[in-house]
């Protein structure tokens, strides 16, 4: 009956949701021609496509990193294998293109149409499939199923919202992850709700989180083009970072950030927004010079500069050149953005009261004092004031948070392991 009312409302879901699917990747210069892959078009004749695979699938542009680091690993503990990634967004396709790992295959995550599922299936032929924490759809998992293809999910992840839906509807959600071969969890709390949704026993292990694992992750390393075009606009002032900025943030981060006396380094989530950005800023009273333009603004009477980075893949480097990074999605939106790249750099790290897709960690690290939690932009600019004009209070707080991020080392190994052990039940 679940799979029969699912497969009866998948058309009208996907007729509504058309719509503003095609506004968002015409937004994010999303157009391309692997962009039919989405649709189970493939380029190229199938004979040269190369089949019996590990396919991971990483929807969202975070997981799409987070699987780069899987597979990076499990190269080199096995030289031999060969993997298909398959994404859900043109940035995500971006990022696993220049993931730098040979004979590594892209292509995007079929629309879960059945004769969708079947044509990706049939030209593939994966060993066994890998989601990275979640997008359990119903007619890929049925027919993995069919095809004896084993489904794993690492990383699994659930917020507490999550937990109370999937709780609520257990009894029509428990044919679709019972099909699941293994289950990575971080937490060894988190084992009982995937049992109760289920998934037997034996085939739930306690990994760790592969987003904070510090194995595999390229320490952040300044650049000297970056410094050639932020020194000058700095002009000695300590860089404030705001990192993955959602909507409504940038002012309010380059306006805590100017009250502090440091220089607001804007890196918004999404690059296309860089006209919206720079309207806001410049409507507050900042000078704003674009990363891709190079050039300063010209000089705002009783405001300051800023730089904003309009480009994608750059912030890992960026941070390397900041005093203090402030987490974007934490104010203005809901669920915070990943804080892994300033801790494992030992930069302070602020973030504000929504970091709900980060816990266990963000409480962790603010119970640690290895981060600071504020409430809002006044709050903010008390947090970077202290920060900025106390070094040694900056430098502990940068300690703290490399020291907590160790915790989790490890994770990607033990994810590897678990893939490959033997379930210890049905």
């Amino acid at each position: 009956m679940s799979y029969g009312l699912y497969r009866l409302l998948l058309p009208v879901l996907a007729l509504v949701s058309l719509p503003g699917w095609l506004v968002k990747m015409a937004r994010r210069g999303g157009w391309n021609a692997w962009l039919w892959e989405r649709l189970s078009f493939y380029r190229g004749d199938e004979a040269f496509e190369v089949a019996d695979r590990v396919h991971v699938h990483a929807v969202s542009v975070g997981e799409a990193v987070l699987a780069l680091k899987l597979i990076r690993r499990w190269r080199e503990r096995r030289p031999d294998a060969r993997f298909v990634l398959a994404v859900g967004t043109a940035t995500g396709f971006a990022i696993a293109r220049q993931g730098g790992i040979e004979d590594l295959r892209v292509t995007y995550v079929p629309v879960d149409f059945r004769w969708m599922v079947r044509r990706y299936l049939e030209r593939f032929r994966p060993t066994r499939l890998v989601l990275v924490e979640g997008e359990m759809w119903p007619n890929l998992m049925a027919a993995c199923e069919r095809r004896r293809i084993p489904v794993a999910l690492v990383n699994a992840r659930m917020s507490p919202r999550s937990r109370r839906r999937y709780e609520k509807f257990a009894g029509w959600i428990r044919p679709v992850f019972a099909k699941l071969d293994r289950v990575a969890v971080q937490r060894d709390e988190d084992r009982a709700i995937w049992q109760r949704l289920g998934v037997a026993g034996g085939r739930v292990g306690v990994t760790g989180s592969l987003k904070f694992d510090p194995l595999g992750m390229a320490q952040p390393a300044r650049r000297a083009e970056f410094a050639a075009l932020l020194d000058p606009l700095a002009a000695g002032r300590p860089v404030v970072l705001a990192a993955s900025t959602h909507a409504g943030e940038e002012l309010m981060v380059a306006r805590a950030c100017a009250e502090a006396g440091g220089f607001p380094l804007i890196v918004p989530r999404h690059a296309e927004r860089r006209d919206e950005v720079r309207t806001a800023l410049e409507d507050g009273g900042f000078g704003v010079t674009l990363r891709t333009a190079g050039r300063a603004g010209g000089p705002v009477e009783g405001g300051g500069a800023c730089l904003v980075v309009d480009t994608t893949g750059e912030l890992r480097d960026w941070i390397a050149h900041a005093a203090v990074v402030v987490i974007g999605k934490s104010f203005a939106g809901t669920g915070g953005q990943n804080p892994a790249e300033a801790l494992l750099a030992g930069v302070p790290v602020v973030f504000g009261p929504h970091m709900e897709n980060f816990e266990p960690l963000a409480g962790e690290l603010e119970r640690a004092g290895a981060a600071e939690r504020v409430a809002d932009g006044d709050a903010l600019a008390a947090a970077l004031r202290r920060l900025l004009g106390d070094r040694a209070v900056a430098a502990r707080l940068g300690e703290a948070g490399r020291r907590q991020l160790e915790v989790h080392a490890g994770a990607v190994d033990r994810t590897l392991d678990f893939l490959d052990s033997p379930p210890d039940g049905p």
